[in-house]
């Protein structure tokens, strides 16, 4: 049975069995000062109860860990700390990256790997996805794999191919009892940042193909339980719908997240 922190009973969906993960990505944003004011604001903003339903891990950048883990971990707030990237060695000479095993000192709990910002402009391929995965599961964190498709993809009616080809490349060497712990966030690219967010059926077929995917290597039993997010300009105003589907365990929000008042709502939707 999950915990949240003080012991709090954390309840899965009871559709599925599964326990809902809602996540911030900062990205560039904010702060060390920024960064605690928000989670202040955003844990008094919270009731009891929200944490009861949903798991929360929050994502700022690199120079933010310290002082938030810090923060969280002396007013016992519930919100897991998290990280947008990591380097797939555990130490070495790659000045400016940050290995999973420093991330895990910090009690990093959740790692977001292959983003398609990461994809794109920082050129990391299958191959790096794939190994910056086994370096998070060897420094006992949880990966949120993301994957998704691009508008021309979509347009092409590649999806499906696409989305199995990344998944398949990321995850296909693990084994079952590492796979069921995996979250996957399906992040349509052409819904990232553009204030067009995709629709629920969207969602909720690009997350049925995912966890056809994982029945198709693992079975059934563990397709049942990997958990799948969906991202792509969440706000307030979607979040519900996106929850209410049948294989979206949680989201993965951005821009939407750097405002406490915003995430608050998002998290009670």
């Amino acid at each position: 049975m999950a915990k949240g922190r003080n012991d709090m009973e954390l309840r899965p969906n009871p559709r599925t069995g599964r326990y809902r993960l809602i996540s911030a990505n900062w990205k560039m944003n904010l702060n060390h000062l920024e960064a605690i004011q928000a989670v202040q604001k955003l844990s008094f903003l919270l009731r009891p109860a929200d944490y009861s339903y949903v798991e929360i891990s929050i994502h700022p950048p690199f120079t933010d860990l310290r002082p938030l883990q810090l923060l969280i971990d002396s007013d016992q707030m519930r919100f897991r700390l998290g990280a947008q990237n990591c380097h797939f060695e555990p130490s070495g000479a790659f000045t400016g990256e940050i290995s999973a095993p420093m991330l895990a000192k910090l009690n990093v709990s959740h790692v977001i790997i292959g983003h398609s910002e990461r994809r794109q402009y920082f050129c990391e391929t299958d191959e790096i996805v794939r190994a910056k995965v086994e370096a998070v599961f060897r420094s006992q964190m949880t990966p949120i794999v993301c994957v998704g498709e691009t508008l021309q993809e979509r347009e092409q009616g590649s999806t499906e191919a696409r989305l199995r080809s990344q998944v398949e490349a990321a995850l296909s060497f693990l084994a079952p009892e590492l796979a069921e712990r995996c979250v996957v966030a399906y992040e349509p690219i052409w819904a990232i940042g553009t204030g067009v967010s995709a629709k629920p059926s969207d969602a909720q077929a690009g997350a049925s193909i995912i966890r056809n995917v994982f029945d198709s290597f693992w079975g059934n039993e563990v397709a049942r339980k990997v958990r799948i997010q969906y991202g792509g300009s969440v706000n307030p105003t979607n979040a519900a719908e996106f929850m209410e589907l049948d294989d979206i365990d949680g989201l993965l929000v951005g821009t939407a997240a750097l405002d406490p008042d915003s995430f608050a709502r998002i998290i009670q939707a």
